[in-house]
């Protein structure tokens, strides 16, 4: 059975596939999230997030193809990264393509590694985003996160990978 959107919008469209309700992105738009780290440091934002009533806690990201249709993922990661959080990057490279929520959304995102960072302004997203960027030593990160956390902060799924060591070990 063929998918059929019941709605779109500008960048979210909703399909029903037999039984199955999904969100998927509209217009072929795709995300890239990134995973920037520096002397030891793990780069991350925090923002409102409308969906869930609250900040959240994320790696950098942002949307790919939503300005310009088959814009390289590299390009627009270090366009996100720098407009968030100030940082230029020197290298990006990608790692992978992953799905946070594959029973709920088709949006996928592509893992990217940012490096040779060279902070080149303020961050904090555009004009309608209040992004806080956070500098976090790695060793510390588990503290970081259960701070946050305890002052009402959501927490982003993809932050696993940076607390994994001490879930599994």
């Amino acid at each position: 059975m063929t998918a059929e959107t019941v709605w779109q919008g500008r960048f979210i469209a909703m399909k029903v596939d037999g039984k199955w309700e999904y969100a998927s992105r509209a217009r072929g738009i795709g995300a890239a999230v990134i995973l920037a780290i520096d002397a030891g440091e793990v780069i991350l934002v925090e923002q409102y997030r409308v969906p869930i009533g609250a900040r959240c806690l994320e790696l950098p990201a942002g949307l790919v193809g939503d300005e310009t249709a088959g814009e390289p993922v590299e390009i627009a990661a270090a366009r996100e990264l720098e407009e968030e959080t100030g940082y230029r990057p020197a290298r990006v490279e990608v790692i992978g393509h992953f799905h946070s929520s594959p029973g709920m959304v088709s949006e996928g995102f592509t893992l990217v590694r940012a490096d040779g960072l060279e902070r080149v302004g303020p961050g904090g997203g555009d004009g309608d985003e209040d992004i806080t960027v956070h500098r976090v030593p790695l060793s510390a990160i588990e503290a970081f996160v259960a701070a946050r956390r305890g002052e009402g902060v959501a927490i982003d799924v993809k932050l696993l990978m940076l607390l994994g060591p001490g879930l599994v070990g």
